[in-house]
C-alpha cells in the first residue's frame, strides 16, 4: 500500500499543480489581451474556419513584446502583440501569421494542450521516483540528475507535439490555398525575430531545429 501512494502521491501532485498553474494563466491571458480586429488577417481567418466547419475564429493578442503564438488550457488562441508589430511594420506577412495561427489551432485541435497535464503529472512522479532511486546510490545529487533526464525526456515530448502541429497547419494552410510558402517563410524569419539562434543541442530543445522543421514541411507538400 505504501509503494502505491508513493506512486500515486507525485501524480496527484502533479494534477493539482498543473490545474492551479492553468488557472492563473488563463487568467493573465484573458487579463492582458484584446481581440484582434484587423481586416485583412480576419478575412484569412473567414476561409480557415470555413475550411474547418467552424462558426469564427477569434484570435486574442497578448500585451507581450516577444515573438510568440500560444494556445491556451482553455481552448483560445493567441499572438503576441511583438507579433502583431512585426506584421504591421511589414516584416512579418499576414499570411505567415495565419500559419502561425494554423499552428495553435494544431495544438488544440490534436489535444496538445490537454495532453500536457497528464505528460506533467508522469514526468513529476517520474522525476521524484528516479530521484529517490539515484539519492540512495549517490546522495544529495539524485534530485538534480532526476530533474535533467525529467527535461529531457519533456524536451523530446514537446518536439514531437510541434512536429504534429506543424503537420497539421501545413495540411491546414494547402486546403484554404495560401499553400506551404507562408510556413517556410515564416520560420526562415523566426530565428532572427525571436533572438533564439539553437545556442543549446537539438536534443535539450523543446522545439525542433528549423530547418528540420521545414524540412519535414516540405516533404508534406503533394506539389
Amino acid at each position: 500500500m505504501l509503494k502505491i501512494f508513493s506512486i500515486l502521491l507525485p501524480i496527484f501532485l502533479g494534477i493539482i499543480g498543473y490545474k492551479i498553474s492553468s488557472k492563473k494563466m488563463s487568467k493573465y491571458l484573458e487579463q492582458n489581451s484584446f481581440a484582434l480586429k484587423d481586416p485583412i488577417i480576419n478575412s484569412l481567418l473567414k476561409k480557415v474556419s470555413f475550411s474547418l466547419n467552424l462558426p469564427k475564429i477569434e484570435v486574442h493578442i497578448l500585451e507581450d513584446a516577444n515573438i510568440n503564438g500560444l494556445a491556451s488550457n482553455d481552448g483560445k488562441v493567441f499572438l503576441t502583440k511583438g507579433f502583431l508589430d512585426k506584421y504591421y511594420s511589414g516584416i512579418v506577412s499576414a499570411e505567415e501569421l495565419i500559419g502561425v495561427i494554423s499552428h495553435e489551432l494544431g495544438h488544440l485541435a490534436l489535444g496538445h494542450t490537454k495532453k500536457r497535464m497528464v505528460t506533467y503529472s508522469l514526468q513529476n512522479a517520474f522525476q521524484m521516483g528516479l530521484g529517490f532511486l539515484i539519492s540512495r546510490i549517490i546522495p544529495f545529487v539524485g534530485i538534480y540528475i532526476s530533474s535533467f533526464f525529467t527535461s529531457l525526456l519533456t524536451a523530446k515530448l514537446s518536439r514531437l507535439d510541434e512536429y504534429e502541429a506543424d503537420k497539421y497547419a501545413t495540411a491546414l494552410m494547402i486546403k484554404v490555398g495560401l499553400g506551404i510558402e507562408p510556413l517556410i517563410s515564416l520560420f526562415e524569419k523566426l530565428e532572427s525575430l525571436s533572438g533564439q539562434t539553437g545556442q543549446l543541442p537539438a536534443w535539450m530543445m523543446s522545439h525542433p531545429r528549423t530547418e528540420d522543421r521545414i524540412a519535414a514541411i516540405k516533404a508534406r507538400n503533394p506539389g
